[in-house]
């Protein structure tokens, strides 16, 4: 791929980091996090509003809550990624139940790729990011211009 496809966006040492899971997780997220209190309260935490409130009250860490993700809480942490708000996503869903706002949660998902940034939708991959030297560092996203493939691709 040629460069010029991308622009760099700087994550910094302190990565801003949004907690989300589906109701049935809620408690498997919740012990993660207490798992990894001292790793994560060196970092800006932000989540769908039930599961920021419990964490929070649980764990005691300082976490910004949105909407409930069915309220649109997904859409607003999606909007922050898109605007370069929010450089990690950790999202402990539920694969074996529908959920009412499915549309919502793809397009948070679309969106987390379109723009780069790390996602761990379960307990294992949470821990690979967590742990990886990468998070005590500053890191250059890779995020396609597709503003630029699209025009060379209508020549």
């Amino acid at each position: 791929m040629d460069q010029q496809d991308f622009i760099s966006i700087k994550i910094n040492k302190q990565k801003r980091i949004a907690l989300v899971a589906h109701d049935n997780r809620k408690k498997d997220l919740i012990q993660w996090v207490e798992i990894n209190k001292d790793k994560l309260k060196m970092h800006f935490l932000c989540g769908t509003g039930t599961t920021a409130k419990l964490i929070s009250e649980t764990v005691k860490l300082p976490v910004k809550a949105f909407k409930s993700g069915p309220l649109g809480g997904d859409q607003q942490i999606g909007a922050r990624i898109a605007e370069e708000e929010i450089d990690f996503l950790i999202f402990f869903w539920d694969p074996l139940e529908a959920q009412p706002h499915d549309p919502d949660v793809k397009a948070l998902l679309r969106i987390a790729v379109l723009y780069d940034i790390p996602v761990a939708n379960n307990w294992s991959t949470a821990d690979f990011l967590l742990t990886s030297p990468l998070m005590e560092e500053e890191y250059e996203r890779k995020v396609i211009d597709f503003s630029k493939r699209i025009h060379r691709e209508i020549k």
